[in-house]
């Protein structure tokens, strides 16, 4: 039974990806940062299969123990300061976990290793947002980065860091350059679930508006649970190498809106929907749009779940999600 090392076990992707890999015969180890981590009840709920390890990625000693008692044939990287407006508030933590926490991800791999015959094989969650003030489009694994945000920045780091230690030590260390990617299990903090999950409320009758920022920028969404079979496919590969993720289409924040809200059965989006300069960026990302060639010629990888059904299901799990809320009282 081969065995899968995540961090970020509790997030969108470490759920969607132990899920996958359980499938697959996987046993599932899940790094938890801190005792009586609130969120791993309900993973012990969802998901009973996947063991809890102790780690953080800001202490490298923890790290190694991590690796240690786990012994897995595969590390995926998914943990993450990972919610950009937060970056600005927060840049040096966010520095410290999502980028120097990739190098000592790294370094752990390479202290404890695994078997000389069947060494680890690492995953980096690489971000779209490291293409930042795009250079050319549609964005490809060769296109420059120019990061706007800390965020952007750390991903940055911990994206050379892992070409690095591929290079310099000959580890199997892949980065998937993936674009934005949703689902219901995405958190209410990201601006597509806000917008899904608002406007559910204000159906309902429990909410009376949604305040957002800027509407105009345009995004490559896609699935998330597409997305995480592609992670597992770069580590399948004979060879290490980065890859872009992504539709290859783009919508702007207003499209989102016009059909979540349509979904939710509410005609006219701009009746509950106004603006406010408080929630702009200080350095707004305007386009981003990828060209997953490489992945689909070389992985087999194509995405599954085209963004009207995505949205339509967000929407759907929320309206479900409030009503049990409100037959809950």
């Amino acid at each position: 039974m081969p065995r899968a090392f995540i961090t970020g076990i509790t997030g969108q992707d470490g759920r969607h990806l132990a899920e996958f890999l359980h499938a697959k015969g996987y046993e599932v180890f899940g790094m938890v940062k801190g005792q009586n981590n609130p969120k791993m009840t309900e993973m012990r709920d969802e998901f009973p299969y996947v063991q809890p390890v102790p780690g953080d990625l800001t202490d490298l000693p923890s790290l190694v123990k991590a690796l240690d008692q786990a012994q897995p044939d595969e590390v995926y990287n998914l943990a993450a300061i990972s919610f950009v407006a937060m970056s600005f508030n927060q840049a040096e933590l966010t520095a410290n976990v999502t980028g120097t926490g990739v190098l000592r991800m790294l370094e752990a791999i390479r202290i404890v290793g695994g078997s000389q015959s069947n060494p680890m094989r690492f995953y980096q969650a690489s971000s779209s947002e490291m293409f930042g003030k795009v250079r050319e489009t549609p964005q490809t694994e060769r296109t420059p980065f120019h990061p706007r945000s800390p965020y952007g920045c750390a991903k940055v780091f911990g994206h050379d860091i892992t070409v690095n230690y591929r290079e310099s030590y000959g580890m199997f260390a892949c980065s998937g350059i993936l674009f934005n990617h949703e689902g219901p299990r995405r958190g209410l903090e990201f601006v597509t679930r806000k917008v899904t999950n608002a406007a559910a409320r204000i159906k309902l009758g429990v909410q009376e508006d949604l305040v957002l920022g800027n509407l105009d920028f345009k995004r490559d969404w896609g699935y998330a649970g597409d997305y995480v079979k592609a992670m597992w496919m770069m580590l399948q590969q004979p060879e290490p190498d980065d890859y872009v993720i992504a539709t290859g289409e783009t919508r702007t924040g207003q499209e989102l809106v016009e059909l979540a809200f349509a979904e939710a059965g509410l005609d006219d989006w701009r009746r509950y929907v106004r603006q406010d300069p408080k929630f702009f960026r200080p350095a707004e990302v305007d386009l981003l749009i990828g060209d997953a060639s490489k992945a689909r010629e070389r992985l087999g990888w194509v995405p599954e779940v085209d963004f009207p059904t995505l949205v339509k299901m967000m929407v759907e799990h929320d309206l479900a999600m409030e009503r049990a809320k409100l037959d809950r009282g």
